[in-house]
């Protein structure tokens, strides 16, 4: 008998408040980078009404002690950022040249900062650089999408994708900036097989009636993303199910920074660590190393050494070394996991400083990692195999 289930995951839109809170963030993190690649950045967002929050902390080495203000507008970062998501309808109580910004951003704790730099001080055991944070980050991948990720979220940001192109594009004239996405899977023995069903909440004007945004999504949304293989008469449309959806975005419901982290990771399929993304450097390992086990779990999988694969990486605050790597390929792995860990850590270092470098993560790359997920895209450095010889060798050479 076959093993059978339903797995869901889901997708916001870029006007979904938590993912507006993300963009100002990155973007203020990419402006910080563009003047200074060695700043350090912790920005959180809260969005609320007409009103903007920032909070955390800033180091630019290149500026001294001047105020961040002296070399970046903060004020019209955040509001290019909001202008770019579409908040610019003069019915919107989120506006992006109307809303109040409110700037409690400071310099990083100096005793942080001497952990993560590069220097020999007292108490600290090493001068290499060191993480950022204590904390555990997984990467995972697995071969049933060309992306090497799970079904169900590469299909919920493809929809999300594809209602954000056709809203930008003034296709409708009635789509507004926030929206969210949920798709269902049936597996059998491992495999998906069908589409059980897909969920689609946008925000719209007054003007459209229910029934005219069901059929218009069903049509050029879902049918035009879904593969057809994977629909039948019994896969349900539950589009904007509450009947209406007029007033969102941060008017509707508060926005926070680092809200979405499964969005951001793998739909809920393979772990996470608890750390958000958004509005951090990549001194922190929250980001930089998840990025890191991202890139090594790709590689294993694309090497052919297993179908699935799922790392875990941990780190001590101010110590340059992981204290642990773990892998497992769930019974999947041409060779054993054991070999596979060994390998991995002959191929690849996990120091924090060395992510940095070979990932190139000193760069203002990091809106275009906000929407629809920090995986499965193209152009970033984690998403490409480029190492799998070498890995395939090291494995090789370790087990003979």
């Amino acid at each position: 008998m076959a093993n059978s289930f339903v797995f869901s995951s889901e997708s916001v839109g870029e006007g979904h408040p938590d993912k507006v809170a993300d963009l100002i963030s990155d973007s203020v993190l990419d402006a910080c980078l563009a003047v200074d690649k060695t700043s350090r950045v912790a920005c959180e967002t809260l969005v609320k009404s007409n009103a903007v929050v920032l909070a955390g902390e800033i180091t630019i080495p290149k500026i001294g002690r001047k105020p961040i203000d002296s070399v970046i507008n903060v004020g019209t970062v955040v509001r290019d950022a909001i202008r770019e998501i579409g908040y610019v309808n003069e019915d919107d109580v989120f506006h992006a040249d109307k809303v109040f910004i409110h700037n409690l951003l400071t310099t990083q704790s100096p005793d942080i900062s001497q952990g993560v730099d590069a220097r020999k001080v007292k108490g600290k055991k090493t001068a290499e650089q060191g993480a950022g944070d204590q904390g555990l980050m997984f990467g995972y991948a697995c071969n049933e999408t060309p992306e090497l990720m799970p079904t169900p979220v590469m299909f919920a940001h493809r929809l999300g994708r594809e209602l954000t192109a056709i809203r930008k594009s003034g296709r409708v004239n009635w789509l507004r900036p926030d929206a969210k996405s949920q798709v269902s899977v049936r597996y059998e023995d491992g495999a998906p097989v069908e589409v059980v069903n897909v969920v689609i909440s946008t925000q719209h004007t007054e003007s459209v009636s229910h029934a005219e945004i069901e059929s218009f999504l069903i049509k050029n949304v879902i049918e035009k993303v879904i593969p057809a293989k994977l629909l039948n008469r019994r896969s349900e449309f539950l589009i904007n199910p509450t009947g209406r959806f007029v007033v969102g975005g941060p008017q509707g419901d508060s926005g926070l920074t680092g809200r979405k982290i499964i969005v951001d990771t793998y739909g809920g399929w393979g772990r996470h660590g608890g750390g958000a993304f958004s509005g951090k450097d990549p001194s922190k390992v929250d980001r930089s190393a998840a990025y890191m086990a991202r890139w090594v779990a790709k590689t294993i999988v694309a090497s052919g050494l297993s179908t699935i694969a799922e790392l875990q990486v941990a780190y001590a605050i101010g110590h340059p070394k992981p204290v642990s790597v773990f892998v497992d390929t769930f019974e999947t792995g041409r060779v054993p996991d054991e070999l596979i860990a060994l390998a991995v850590q002959e191929v690849f270092s996990f120091k924090p400083a060395d992510i940095v470098r070979q990932l190139d993560l000193l760069r203002p790359i990091y809106r275009q990692t906000t929407n629809y997920g920090h995986f499965g895209k193209t152009g970033l450095s984690w998403e490409v195999t480029n190492r799998s010889a070498a890995l395939k060798a090291a494995v090789k050479k370790l087990g003979a």
